[in-house]
């Protein structure tokens, strides 16, 4: 919930009247009216694929004047803007959840990319450096302006894109799923950064996934579903229930987050002893270290851990060792020792790894649903070494039904399914290949609260088939969920487990607190 006063006297700064848009035959906007008042922070909610994004690039000028119907107001009046550096000048500046930064240059090279200041058409460096210095005191970050943007975190390159929005004199501030990459720590930072923002008067637009970070610091929410405006909830007006978010957003009742599910725990499926791994360009530095876990048929066990702790790389080179290197330790299948010395090998065994990173290593985006479905496993739609383009069909269509992927055919372009049916592809592709143990980073990262009830129930049924799963997730509330068991994870090492029934965010964060106290 807000903690300012209701902006509800203030003009609007900016008026979308009566928006429409259409790719083709798909109509993706429809008559969509979207008001922003000056100086508040304006949350825009729906399920993937309901308009939030193309609804911002038609404001942006992504999708220039001309390519939709319907008026923008800004400031009063009405703009036409060509492309997105007409917003631009006018203060309208988007960040992106792909962040859109340059790994190998600096922070000030990044922030003044096409702004630098100069004398006699020369980089004036000493006045690059003042300027970025002082716009990062703005955001609260204390790094050199010469800091490689590849040597900060992820939290600290989103509060450095804002930092180059600040460079642009932004009046209006559009944010598409900032936290969604980001721990509870730096998520917290940058949620508190906005509502300094609008103590200072700029006007933000949040796109978010997260209902309990939307209603913690929006002023208004603007529910979008099927491309048309449902309707806007002013949080001043008195508490808003995220139940109510969800109702509006999906157009039906969810009896509980998370469905509801009777485990049927067996034998101990899987099992590693003595894991550890080194970090692959410094070898001196070791990031998993001498991790042993247990995991049964039909049982999901969670991994939870800070950003950093190494959950993914544990995962990863569990998986073929596909991360790290100086990698020792065993792994059993029912009781057997595996070869996980390479990808191939890793699967053959029996093992799957969905990545949280589904668009640039869990995808060919460029690519239909149908070849993404097959392509772990070749073999299984193959004769004499030649893919039999009819079996790899009819294998494509049975995940499509299986698996409720919403799509026109399985010959549509993966890149262009929402979110959560992208996600479902990627779960399809690693569950052709008949694994027994389904390692699922960051499942439901970046999809909305319908989707991730999906994913929940096809994770439920894969653990009652029998499936032995792994869940890494940054969102405890999800792992509480969902997991019949939690292990806590901390700077590369377990440091506590959780029964199911006893898991609370607090319980979890104790586990981690006491190892940070033994360090001390």
């Amino acid at each position: 919930m807000s903690d300012t006063v209701s902006n509800a006297e203030k003009p609007p700064i900016l008026e979308m009247r009566g928006i429409s848009k259409s790719f083709g035959a798909v109509k993706a906007l429809s008559d969509v009216s979207f008001t922003v008042r000056e100086g508040e922070i304006h949350a825009l909610v729906g399920e993937n694929g309901a308009g939030k994004s193309t609804l911002m690039k038609v404001l942006s000028g992504v999708y220039p004047h001309g390519s939709y119907e319907g008026s923008i107001l800004f400031g009063g009046e009405e703009r036409q803007f060509r492309d997105i550096n007409d917003s631009e000048k006018l203060g309208i500046i988007i960040i992106h959840q792909e962040l859109a930064l340059i790994p190998l240059m600096s922070i000030a090279e990044n922030i003044f990319l096409h702004t630098a200041p100069s004398k006699f058409g020369i980089i004036d460096q000493d006045e690059r450096r003042r300027r970025t210095k002082a716009l990062l005191e703005k955001v609260g970050l204390s790094e050199a302006p010469e800091m490689l943007i590849t040597n900060i975190g992820v939290g600290k390159q989103q509060l450095v894109e804002i930092a180059k929005a600040l460079s642009k004199d932004v009046r209006l501030l559009i944010l598409d799923e900032p936290t969604a990459s980001l721990n509870e720590t730096d998520s917290a930072a940058l949620l508190e950064l906005l509502k300094e923002f609008r103590r200072r008067g700029i006007t933000s637009i949040m796109i978010s996934h997260k209902l309990n970070e939307i209603t913690e610091i929006a002023d208004r929410i603007t529910v979008l579903r099927d491309g048309r405006t449902v309707g806007t909830m002013d949080c001043h007006a008195g508490p808003v229930d995220e139940d109510e978010i969800v109702r509006r957003m999906v157009d039906r009742d969810l009896d509980s987050r998370y469905p509801k599910r009777e485990p049927k725990i067996g034998d101990v499926v899987f099992e590693v002893d003595n894991w550890s791994a080194y970090h692959p360009l410094h070898s001196e530095r070791q990031v998993v270290k001498n991790v042993s876990m247990k995991v049964r048929a039909g049982e999901i066990v969670g991994i939870s851990g800070l950003m950093g702790a190494g959950r993914t790389e544990f995962a990863m080179s569990l998986f073929g060792r596909s991360w790290g290197r100086n990698i020792t330790g065993t792994a059993k299948l029912h009781g057997k020792e595996v070869d996980l010395s390479d990808v191939p090998r890793a699967i053959k065994a029996g093992l799957a790894y969905v990545t949280e990173d589904r668009k640039h290593l869990g995808l060919v985006l460029a690519e239909d649903i149908r070849k993404n479905i097959s392509l772990a496993h070749l073999a299984g739609v193959s004769n004499r070494g030649v893919i039999d383009d009819i079996a790899e069909m009819k294998v494509a269509q049975e995940f499509r039904g299986r698996m409720r992927i919403r799509s026109h055919n399985v010959y549509q372009e993966t890149g262009k399914l929402s979110g959560g049916n992208q996600q479902k592809v990627v779960l399809s592709k690693w569950l052709f290949t008949g694994p027994e143990v389904l390692i699922l980073d960051e499942p439901t990262r970046g999809i909305d609260v319908g989707a991730k009830y999906e994913i929940y129930t096809i994770i439920n049924e894969l653990a009652d088939s029998g499936k032995a799963v792994i869940v890494i997730s940054s969102e405890m509330p999800e792992l509480i969920g969902i997991c019949d068991r939690i292990v806590v994870m901390h700077e590369g090492a377990f440091v506590g487990e959780v029964a199911g029934e006893e898991a609370t965010q607090e319980n979890i964060m104790r586990a981690i607190m006491r190892r940070k106290a033994r360090e001390q």
